[in-house]
């Protein structure tokens, strides 16, 4: 049988959590799949503890839910045996695991994410790694369906999978309104995303002095983009001006206040951070609490994220890709691989906050919801057209071309695209000089540097690509990371300075900070 999604989860896990309320749980995933099935899609439960479903596809049943190894070769068995268009994990970490990644740009006590929870590895056909370098070349449409971590009560869950029961896809014009708050100090990075998106950033709200008591007008625009602060463990953004940072955006000011179908993009730190109620006073996190209110989906990162302070940078392009495709019609999991997917293309190689950039990244909500109708062109209006794609099998084939092109997409990148490896080296000496008068007029205290060299896995084949190889060699990056002098307790200010060096000569520098 052709399957077309497959919901994904560990179902020992989920009945050790909600125990006698677990069939509540099943009913829910059975709506949902009844509820494809009347769309035309033929969706299909896979539970990875299980040894008949683990069977099928020729694989071991998972034996701890949290060992992350047996969790992503049953991930990749499940996608090898079913192929599906869509694959959604259900559950949150405690459930089915995030893939936790060595960060490139990790230093105690300036970065201090030692790891990066990332479901990219999942989209990917690599095997397990923890080295981010090898999964540039996502090719999977994924989502994450997220319970609520360490909670005993499923209604939560159940409200979001009734989200993905009830969605409709809508026109355009019900999300050309749109809310978009930056700190205040990012103000022209984010008035340049917003006119991308949409032409114009005359409703672009600044913190400060704006927020965060945001009326139910403005809160009801169905597209949400957020340049602000953000600190791990929180249900807040933070917006700042000088060296004040106040609260711009509250997950306790969003109840009841968001549309259903709303799509959010959070370039914060820790913005899609799936943490324990109780670590924040029982006040669950700003992305649940859109999902809880019946928001589509919220595409953030799990840990401190980059971006320059003006014009686009990390955070900025990969937030854009991802809005940009769903208005263009694309399902919420479709537009986060295609945001993956533009953001490496535009890079030769991937220096160390790229490199965060591309796998910390999530999407939160079912992968199959498509927001936004495309526009279609004027044939498809015709009799003769109708007549043609009446049935819902063409669907499946416009479909699949669509996963032939991704496919093609990622695997290229997977062979083309460099990316760094730390390698201790003496930093030469101009270049040195350099990133220090950097550091002293960005106001950065005490900071480390740490040197890169830049690795591909492979190139085309052709003179242009052996030319391309010749140039590369002798390339590497070098890395000073601090924090803001003055600057003290969340939200932390990171700054970077990252030099890309050719043959001992610099030839690219910038600077971004923790968003």
């Amino acid at each position: 049988m052709a399957v077309d999604k497959v919901i994904l989860t560990n179902v020992s896990a989920l009945r050790d959590k909600y125990k006698t309320r677990y069939p509540r749980v099943a009913q829910a995933l059975a709506r949902l799949i009844a509820a494809d099935r009347e769309r035309g899609l033929a969706t299909r439960l896979v539970a990875i503890d299980s040894a008949a479903d683990m069977a099928a596809c020729g694989a071991t049943p998972v034996t701890d839910g949290q060992n992350q190894r047996q969790v992503k070769e049953a991930v990749d068995a499940v996608h090898e045996k079913w192929t599906p268009a869509y694959l959604s994990i259900l559950g949150a970490p405690d459930v089915v695991p995030h893939q936790e990644l060595s960060n490139p740009v990790y230093e105690h006590g300036v970065d201090d994410d030692r790891v990066i929870p990332s479901d990219v590895p999942y989209a990917c056909e690599a095997g397990y790694s923890r080295r981010p370098q090898d999964f540039l070349g996502p090719t999977r449409v994924v989502g994450r369906v997220p319970d609520a971590v360490g909670d005993t009560d499923p209604a939560y869950l159940v409200r979001l999978l009734g989200t993905a029961v009830r969605w409709r896809k809508r026109k355009r014009d019900d999300y050309r309104r749109y809310f978009a708050v930056s700190a205040y100090v990012w103000k022209g990075s984010s008035a340049l995303s917003v006119e991308k998106l949409f032409g114009s950033s005359d409703d672009l709200a600044l913190s400060p002095p704006e927020g965060p008591r945001w009326s139910p007008a403005r809160l009801a625009a169905r597209v949400h983009f957020i340049n602000c602060h953000g600190s791990p463990n929180e249900p807040h953004f933070y917006g700042q001006v000088r060296n004040s940072y106040p609260i711009a955006h509250s997950a306790s000011r969003l109840v009841k206040k968001v549309s259903n179908g709303a799509v959010i993009a959070a370039e914060c730190c820790y913005g899609a951070q799936l943490y324990a109620r109780a670590k924040s006073n029982y006040q669950a996190g700003i992305c649940s609490t859109y999902l809880a209110d019946g928001a589509y989906g919220f595409f953030g990162s799990s840990t401190i994220a980059y971006g320059p302070s003006e014009g686009n940078g990390q955070a900025d392009f990969i937030c854009q890709y991802f809005v940009e495709a769903v208005l263009d019609g694309a399902s919420l999991g479709r537009a986060c691989l295609q945001a993956r997917h533009r953001f490496a293309q535009a890079y030769t190689h991937l220096d160390p906050t790229d490199l965060k950039t591309l796998v910390q990244f999530n999407l939160l909500g079912d992968p199959s919801i498509e927001p936004v109708g495309a526009v279609p062109h004027a044939l498809s209006r015709s009799q003769v057209f109708r007549r043609a794609f009446r049935s819902p099998q063409n669907d499946k084939g416009l479909r699949a071309l669509r996963r032939e092109r991704l496919l093609r997409t990622g695997a290229n990148l997977q062979s083309t695209l460099g990316a760094v490896r730390e390698k201790k080296g003496r930093v030469p000496a101009a270049v040195l000089r350099v990133l220090l008068q950097a550091a002293r007029e960005s106001g950065i205290g005490r900071h480390v540097i740490k040197g890169f060299t830049v690795r591909y896995a492979g190139s085309a084949p052709g003179r242009a690509a052996r030319r391309s190889a010749a140039r590369r060699k002798g390339r590497r990056v070098y890395l000073l990371s601090g924090v803001r002098r003055g600057r003290q307790g969340p939200p932390k200010r990171v700054v970077n300075l990252v030099a890309t060096v050719q043959d001992g000569v610099l030839i690219h520098l910038r600077r971004v900070h923790s968003r």
